[in-house]
């Protein structure tokens, strides 16, 4: 078949704001597998196999068969971080991974030394790093990233960036029309040191935009989520992805609730709660920063499961009795670590409203599940800029808790995750030259 992406030729270098739990996993587990030393289990993009054609052409065909996919050999690491301990010393001692499925790439993790973060400890007030650059104001912190990017892109010679955003949420920035709307407004109050409305995500997602390198933005923050962010990537025809990793409870409500639906089962609450240990449950302690994490996964049921459409099934629970009644907690508590376990409690009620529970306990291993949407995201997003494909890419939904999505013009986002998956597909056919031909319905 013929497709127009440009083939995945040279090295791709991947770099990564934040070098902690997530991103040690994600970097380790890469160099492992290119030595053959293990598996990347979770990988779509390394195992999963989808049809294409139909009737006596169909055929079932990995990724890499339909579209040009960067090889794992040819992946370069680098990262920021608030602190200055190397991809080695961040893998031991995030004690996720065991130290035998580590020494085996020590040499290669050692060398992965973390660049000076662009930082603001308003917006992540329990770290206290010191690897952190001394920025003037906010523009002169993202002509820093982009001097970084530059730096690394000359001394590695790789020949394409992907900037991923693995480190931690931030304090929630509601959308300001007077600075994230057109991207004038947001080059001025970054200029005009604005520390309110320009957190520091957006600095990184600005430099890496202008440096010509794809953005994925894998925690709640708003940062590309905003109509100047939008702008900046069609000016530079640069793909933006975001938000949000999708790893455990959220993975189970986006494929559960559908049972629900498809079922016309009535719901009259969902109750959600998390206890987590790591750096990320730490940050997440703080009530401003949760509220960033508490919008993003209170957003999934609801275009899954909508009053509006089914009364009778979801139009009860809140006080208003207009909908189901949903609810998520996070609760910090270190002996657990990286091993989150996610309780969920669900009120249902069937035939005549007679009420039935459904109770679902994830005992999950957090940068376990991250690790392969990490090198999913990275991939697939460096093969949408070969392939031209710029601005928001829905087609990555599958992969994120809160997809990005055209709210001002009232557009509603897919959060099921059965239709995500076909969006993927359809859009690997496309680039692979093939037809788009699955509805998403």
């Amino acid at each position: 078949m013929k497709t127009n992406v440009k083939p995945a030729e040279g090295k791709l270098g991947v770099l990564v704001v934040g070098l902690g739990a997530v991103s040690s996993t994600f970097m380790t587990g890469v160099l492992m597998t290119r030595k053959g030393l293990a598996k990347p289990v979770g990988s779509m993009t390394q195992y999963d196999k989808i049809r294409v054609g139909r009737g006596a052409d169909k055929k079932y065909l990995a990724y890499k068969d339909i579209v040009p996919i960067a090889n794992l050999n040819d992946i370069v690491f680098g990262a920021w971080d608030v602190y200055p301990a190397n991809a080695y010393e961040s893998a031991i001692n995030c004690e996720v991974l065991k130290e035998k499925d580590i020494e085996p790439v020590k040499d290669e993790l050692v060398k992965i030394v973390p660049m000076k973060a662009a930082f603001d400890k308003n917006y992540a007030k329990r770290l206290d790093g010191d690897n952190v650059k001394t920025c003037k104001d906010r523009w002169d912190m993202t002509e820093q990233i982009r001097e970084d990017i530059r730096q690394f892109k000359a001394n590695t010679g790789v020949n394409r960036i992907v900037v991923l955003w693995a480190a931690s949420t931030e304090v929630y920035v509601p959308v300001n029309k007077d600075v994230h709307y057109k991207l004038a407004d947001l080059e001025a109050a970054m200029k005009a040191n604005d520390t309110e409305n320009i957190a520091p995500s957006m600095c990184y997602a600005y430099a890496a935009l202008s440096e010509g390198a794809p953005f994925i933005m894998g925690a709640p923050n708003t940062t590309v989520d905003i109509p100047a962010m939008w702008e900046l990537a069609e000016k530079t025809q640069m793909p933006i992805a975001g938000k949000d990793f999708k790893t455990g409870q959220t993975l189970v409500k986006s494929g559960f609730a559908p049972i629900i639906g498809t079922r016309c089962l009535g719901l009259a609450g969902w109750f959600s709660t998390n206890i987590l240990g790591n750096r990320d449950g730490l940050v997440l302690d703080e009530p401003a920063n949760f509220r960033t994490k508490e919008v993003s996964k209170l957003s999934t049921l609801e275009s899954i499961l909508v009053p509006e459409v089914q009364p009778d099934l979801y139009g009860h629970g809140n006080d208003e009795d207009t909908q189901y009644y949903h609810k998520v907690r996070i609760n910090y508590y270190p002996p657990r670590n990286d091993n989150k376990e996610g309780w969920d409690n669900i009120d249902i009620f069937g035939w005549m409203g007679y009420p039935m529970q459904i109770k679902i306990n994830f005992l999950c291993r957090d940068s376990i599940l991250a690790a392969p949407l990490c090198l999913d995201l990275v991939l697939l997003s460096d093969l949408a800029a070969r392939a031209g494909r710029w601005g928001t890419q829905r087609f990555l939904s599958f992969f994120l808790k809160s997809p990005m999505h055209d709210y001002t013009q009232d557009e509603v986002p897919v959060n099921h995750l059965f239709q995500q998956y076909v969006m993927l597909k359809n859009a690997l056919r496309e680039m692979g030259g093939y037809e788009a031909d699955e509805e998403i319905d």
